[in-house]
This record gives C-alpha cells, structure tokens and sequence, in this order.
C-alpha cells in the first residue's frame, strides 16, 4: 500500500493541472496581499488635506446645532426597539478627528476572514485537481490495465485516495503559511499588530491547521467525485450546480435548511463555530411581522457533519469501484 500511494504521488505532482493548480493558488494567494495592502495603507496627502477640510466644517456644524442634534438623538434612541446600542454608541456625540480618517488595520481583525477566504480556495483546487487525477484514469481507459498489474481494487482505491489528500497537505500549508505571514508583515508596517498575542495567534494556527485538514478531504472527495463520474467536466458540473441549485436557490429559499447545507458546516468548522440569519415571524395582535434572527452553528455540528458525509462517500466510492466494470 506505502510503494502504490508513493507511485500515486509521483503521478500527482507530475501532471500538468496540478502544477497548474498550485501555480494558480500561488497568484491568487499574491492578489490577496495586495488587496491587504491596498486595505491598509493609509490615506494620500489630499486625502488627509480633504478630510481635514470637512472635520472642520463639521466642528463648525455641531458649535451652532449640536444641541438639538443630540436631543433629536436621544429621541429617536427612547423610541428604538431592543435590543439596542449604548446611547454613546447610538449618540456619539461632537465630531472627532478619527471620524474623519481611515480607521487602521487590526490584523487580529483581518486575518480570520483571510484565512476564511483561503480555504475555499485551496478545498476548490484540491477537489479539481484530485477530480481529474482520478476521473482521467477512467476516461483514458488506462484504469484497466493499471489493475492488471495491481488486481487488488481496494488497495488501488485506497492508495489514490491517500495520494490525493497526502499530496495536497504541503500546498496547504505553504499557503496558509504565505497568506499568515505576508499579511502580518504588510500589517505590521501599515496598520496595527498590536493585541495580536499567543492567544490569537493560538487560533490562527489552529485555524490553519483545519484549514490543512479540509484541503486535504477536499482532495479526497474530488477522487471519489472523480470515481463514481468518470470525467473532470462532470465533477465540475456536479459541484456548479450544487453550489447554484442546492445552496444559493434552495438554501435561500428554505432558510431553516441551512444547518444541513455543506458551505455553513463547512464554515462552522474551519472558523471554529459561525453564525447565520433566519426570518422569525409573527401575526399574533393582528400584524404579521418578520425579523431576522441570528442564530449559531456549532463547530461540533460541523466537524460531525463533515466526518459523516466524507465517510459516505468514500464507502460509496469503495462499493462502486469494486463492483462496476472499469471499462
């Protein structure tokens, strides 16, 4: 099983779509430390001049009419429905200078969202490229005689599957690891690193280490997607229309569906627990009323969810493979 994953692997890293893969995560993981860049450099010198240009007119504002600003404010604080702010928070008072500027980046802030956006990423890639490594076998026709010298189907499957995930670890950490790195030092230059302390810094990796373990399923899935489909369009096509028919129409349409939807368990455990919206009406007293109320996922419900489903589907793929004729 060791020297059939090993030659796996071999095959992996030396097509052409999963260097192409890498390479393109390598570009767009540069696109999003430019656009952590662009976020938090600071404001040009006519901007500043402008700025400081309508903090004064606001001060001069606020001198003749601030009074009765603040009352109006208050008012409409008493009559707001709660849960509500702080009145500070509601009414904050006269102009400040910090009003007038760009807040700085807070890279204890910035950093969950960016590694949020990097898995989507990198599960994306890893499922494509495993999906091709494995559905080509099948369309080529090359499966049939790769089992004529290993007959044993399950250590087949087994080994590419295991080739898949393994192959992708690396990748994902190199990105994780850019991604992490490149922006603190485009922060700490730009912005603020200041509360960054091991505690954050604790989740991050542990972030980043789950980040690793989804690529590395993702992987594994695109393999069995590949498998049962036998075509890397297919794969594409299944996974297109589920995120357009199943998540977007679907989900959107039945919100209380969401917690069994893979893109928010998927959320749930990468971000260590999240939060969705769902509408709660009423038509009790004779008005019918709706509000959107947030609710949470658990990162529980998502680790089992996950676990569930990647273990169906590789014993699906298992059961198909040894039983359906390769040809």
């Amino acid at each position: 099983m060791i020297r059939l994953t090993a030659v796996e692997l071999r095959r992996l890293t030396s097509r052409r779509i999963t260097l192409a893969g890498v390479a393109a995560l390598l570009v767009v993981t540069a696109f999003m430390l430019f656009a952590s860049w662009q976020q938090a450099k600071p404001l040009s010198a006519e901007e500043q001049r402008q700025n400081q240009v309508y903090f004064e007119e606001a001060q001069k504002d606020w001198k003749l009419n601030g009074t009765q600003y603040q009352k109006d404010c208050e008012a409409s604080y008493a009559a707001a429905p709660d849960p509500k702010p702080a009145l500070k928070e509601f009414c904050p008072g006269p102009p400040t200078r910090e009003q007038f500027g760009k807040p700085k980046t807070v890279f204890a802030e910035v950093m969950p969202e960016g590694l949020q956006g990097s898995s989507y990423l990198l599960l994306f890639v890893a499922f494509l490229v495993a999906a091709s490594f494995v559905g080509a076998e099948f369309s080529s026709g090359s499966i049939g005689n790769w089992l004529t010298f290993e007959p044993r189907r399950m250590r087949v499957y087994g080994s590419k599957l295991l080739a898949a995930a393994i192959g992708f670890v690396p990748v994902a950490v190199v990105i994780t690891g850019i991604l992490l790195l490149g922006t603190f030092l485009i922060v700490d230059q730009l912005g603020t690193t200041a509360g960054t302390t091991s505690k954050v810094w604790g989740n991050l990796f542990e972030t980043s280490g789950r980040i690793v373990a989804t690529t590395a399923v993702g992987a594994a899935l695109g393999g069995v997607v590949g498998l049962l489909l036998r075509h890397t369009a297919a794969a594409i096509g299944l996974v297109m229309g589920y995120i357009v028919i199943i998540e977007a129409v679907f989900g959107g349409f039945l919100a209380g569906v969401q917690p069994w939807l893979i893109r928010l368990n998927f959320d749930a455990f990468v971000g260590h627990g999240t939060t969705y919206f769902v509408d709660e009406c009423d038509g009790g007293g004779g008005n019918y009323t709706c509000n959107m109320v947030e609710k949470h996922l658990s990162f529980e419900h998502g680790a089992w969810y996950l676990s569930v489903a990647t273990v169906l589907a590789i014993v699906l793929g298992a059961l198909v493979f040894r039983r359906r004729d390769v040809n």
